[in-house]
């Protein structure tokens, strides 16, 4: 069912005026596509209020999360101040998004945004957020492993090695800054690591798994080695055609930080946020702190995970 203007407008206001901050002498674009077209209207007429150099680009859908978008939408981008991307597929982890960053725009992607997630999601205590976001790199960042276990069978190490945790908060201030939308977790892309992971909550492309459904991953020395699941298995195969091994790639370890999140709804860019669960990802990485290009970076968040910082559990956030 779609959401009310009135609730998009408010969603739009969080977003552009709480996260962003966007000032009057500022300059923003809001990146879109075919699908998701309402949205980035409500973004666009919220933003046009704060500043007269406001834009609104839309491209068609791409084909996969990481897809690089269009040439003009990425010199767009980068030309900002300031960009708000709610989009089909990811631009998160593309190169226009980091090159974007690297030239002094900040802004937030909405990957796979829907209007029910975009209303839920941007109504948020997002100090909150900042707050477990901090606790949480306190309790993990020095660490020089850390280890993920549940009942359902995960039981993975992470090696931290030189790489350093970030956090997504929602707080786009300052010029290079980046986030998701709707925000809430600090990640990793590890060095390497070895073991298994068990995905019982999202993943695309099945969306909220169904209640005994689980996805096996085997992981050796950085490398996803083996995929229970038919349609997973045949993305990153196509990616491989393209990149090789680096579509193999042990990209990401998050731990969510969003204690509004309640309940997975089937939406990666919401749930992988909700407190109390981790998420691992395969594919991409150098948006993120490590140094793999490839064409995927495909999220499957773990319910109910155990973690150990240096042998030493931590508390996680809970809902």
């Amino acid at each position: 069912m779609p959401e009310s203007d009135a609730d998009l407008r408010a969603a739009s206001e969080t977003a552009v005026r709480q996260c962003l901050d966007l000032q009057p002498d500022e300059s923003l674009v809001v990146v879109t596509d075919d699908q998701r077209e309402r949205i980035g209207e409500a973004l666009y007429e919220v933003a046009s209020e704060v500043t007269d150099d406001a834009a609104i680009v839309r491209y068609p859908p791409g084909n996969q999360h990481g897809e690089e978008p269009p040439a003009p939408v990425a010199a767009a981008m980068q030309a900002c101040d300031a960009f708000l991307a709610p989009t089909t597929k990811s631009l998160s982890h593309t190169r226009a998004r980091g090159d974007a960053c690297d030239a002094g725009a900040r802004g937030a992607t909405l990957p796979g945004i829907t209007e029910e997630v975009f209303v839920t999601g941007l109504d948020a205590d997002y100090d909150a957020i900042y707050d477990h976001s901090a606790a949480m790199l306190d309790a993990v960042s020095d660490a020089d492993e850390l280890r993920v276990t549940t009942e359902k069978g995960t039981d993975i190490t992470f090696v931290r090695g030189d790489r350093e945790w970030l956090a997504d908060t929602g707080a786009i201030a300052e010029a290079g800054s980046f986030s998701n939308l709707p925000a809430g977790e600090i990640f990793l892309s590890p060095a390497s690591a070895t073991g298994t992971y068990v995905v019982d909550g999202t993943m695309m492309p099945h969306g909220l798994l169904d209640e005994g459904r689980e996805l096996r991953f085997e992981v050796e020395d950085g490398y996803v080695t083996e995929i229970s699941d038919d349609d997973i298995r045949e993305q990153v195969e196509a990616a491989a055609e393209e990149v090789g091994d680096d579509a193999y790639n042990l990209a990401e370890i998050g731990i969510g930080t969003n204690v509004g999140v309640t309940d997975l709804v089937g939406s990666v860019l919401l749930d992988e946020k909700a407190a109390g669960t981790v998420h691992i990802a395969i594919g991409d990485d150098a948006g993120i702190g490590g140094d793999t290009d490839a064409p995927l970076h495909l999220d499957g968040i773990v319910r109910e995970p155990t973690v150990y910082a240096d042998g030493e559990e931590v508390d996680l956030p809970q809902p």
